[in-house]
């Protein structure tokens, strides 16, 4: 069992730092070779649904695997801002993943699921951080520790405030 009120947590910060960067007149530009607010947030529904299809997949007694490649891929990026409807509709989107991811909290998944074995390939800006099996529960501790927060910091820090001006 894993306590999903950290995840809830997260996902509220990313979507309240969403709604600040909405509400924002004008927001500052990314730093050369990163994403924009709808690219940060079609990225972070990319990952967020791998993460739920590992652990249905987990849940229903299948084989998964779990890589974050196509996350990063910026055709794919753009594609699902499209489809979304833009920053509205990812933000709905994340809104109910986040419900779904925390559903996955309690007792709806057993011990012996969480410490199910996932292929896992994590990469960043290009740079490969892990490439070996992962407890699923890794998964969830990885949005709550780093990914989510990572990317409510880089959402906030597009405002003019964070950049000084």
């Amino acid at each position: 069992m894993f306590d999903a009120a950290a995840l809830r947590q997260v996902y509220d910060a990313l979507l309240e730092a969403a709604a600040t960067v909405a509400d924002s007149p004008e927001l500052g530009r990314p730093a050369s070779g990163e994403w924009n607010a709808d690219q940060i947030l079609a990225h972070v529904c990319l990952v967020s649904s791998a993460t739920v299809a590992a652990a249905a997949a987990v849940a229903a007694g299948e084989h998964t695997v779990y890589d974050n490649r196509i996350a990063q891929d910026i055709w794919t990026i753009d594609r699902l801002v499209d489809l979304a409807g833009g920053r509205p509709g990812l933000r709905e989107r994340l809104r109910r993943q986040a419900e779904i991811l925390c559903g996955f909290g309690g007792s709806a998944l057993t011990a012996a699921e969480l410490d199910t074995l996932v292929p896992t390939r994590l990469i960043s800006a290009g740079a490969l951080l892990l490439d070996q099996p992962m407890p699923l529960r890794s998964l969830f501790t990885g949005l709550i520790d780093a990914e989510i927060p990572g990317h409510t910091r880089q959402l906030l820090a597009l405002l003019p405030s964070a950049a000084g001006v």
